[in-house]
């Protein structure tokens, strides 16, 4: 099989901040359609670029790219830069989709989004021009959502040590501890203290907005969990999906064993060693829009999760 060499490209965001990022083209006759892939918090764009090649070798053309504050698109000084969690998705992700969207106008835009990167479509004005997701470990961060062997240690962990070491450097040394990439300080805030209600992190004037936005994005979207994720658990997940009020959401559940591995976790599954296996059943979804794990559906979306409830 040929493979894949990406481009080096930048996006302008509507408020002017540029962010680096790498183009796939499709390779073959045959394009099924464009994706955008987005990171999850602190983690590098560079970490997807192997399963967005082995996407533009199967005739997607896929984007990868990285989040202000992050990676290519990190300021000369990350302290004080001003940086939010929401901004990631109003401005990053939306202008994102809309480089992809005059890549390639012609074929389905469809989004790969781990953990806050399958949120975060909602929140841009541009959501309405997704065709089609694939979450994987989507959540934002509510730590009563955590699995309840862990709910402890990530609560001290990213809700009393991060806030607190963000609160000293005036940014999150995430590289000087060995927790995933350095943040802005309105990033690691946002996910320290986010609530239940992940509106209520907004200013009130602005939450209706947020909302409309949500309510927006129609496309189908597949939202992968796994058992052993302490992040992204089921109750996580569908707490994200029911902001998604119009979408049509389907949620699968599986466990290590049913990708033939004894622990995944949270960040695992976008590892090379998935290709022969998770990686060719998301080409199912991607491509043809099937549900390769149709056995493994779960739960449905209670009213209290649902975005429309105050």
């Amino acid at each position: 099989m040929a493979r894949t060499e990406s481009v080096a490209v930048e996006i302008v965001c509507r408020d002017g901040v540029k962010l680096g990022g790498h183009l796939w083209p499709a390779l073959g006759r045959t394009h099924y359609g464009s994706v955008v892939i987005n990171p999850a918090t602190g983690v590098l764009a560079s970490y997807y670029h192997r399963y967005a090649r082995f996407l533009s070798e199967r005739g997607l053309t896929c984007l990868t790219y990285d989040y202000r504050g992050i990676g290519l698109s990190r300021p000369e000084k990350l302290r004080g830069c001003g940086y939010r969690w929401r901004d990631w998705g109003e401005y990053d992700f939306d202008a994102a989709l809309q480089f992809m969207h005059g890549q390639a106008p012609e074929g389905p835009l469809m989004v790969v989004g781990h953990s806050i990167g399958g949120f975060l479509p909602g929140l841009a004005e541009n959501g309405p021009l997704i065709d089609r997701m694939l979450t994987v470990g989507a959540q934002y961060a509510y730590w009563r959502d955590y699995s309840p062997a862990s709910r402890l240690r990530l609560f001290l962990k990213w809700h009393l040590a991060m806030p607190a070491m963000t609160a000293i450097f005036g940014y999150f040394p995430g590289r000087l501890v060995g927790w995933l990439e350095d943040l802005p300080a309105g990033v690691a805030n946002e996910w320290s203290f986010r609530r239940a209600r992940m509106e209520l992190s907004h200013p009130a004037e602005t939450r209706a907005a947020v909302l409309r936005r949500f309510a927006a994005v129609t496309a189908p979207i597949l939202a992968i969990s796994v058992t052993d994720d302490d992040l992204g658990t089921a109750p996580a997940v569908q707490r994200a999906l029911g902001y998604y009020r119009r979408a049509k959401p389907t949620a699968v559940l599986l466990s290590p064993g049913d990708l033939g591995f004894d622990r995944i976790g949270h960040f695992n599954l976008f590892h090379a060693r998935h290709a022969a296996g998770f990686w060719l059943d998301t080409l199912l979804w991607l491509r043809d829009g099937m549900n390769p794990w149709p056995d493994r559906q779960f739960g449905s979306l209670s009213a209290d999760l649902c975005a429309g409830a105050v």
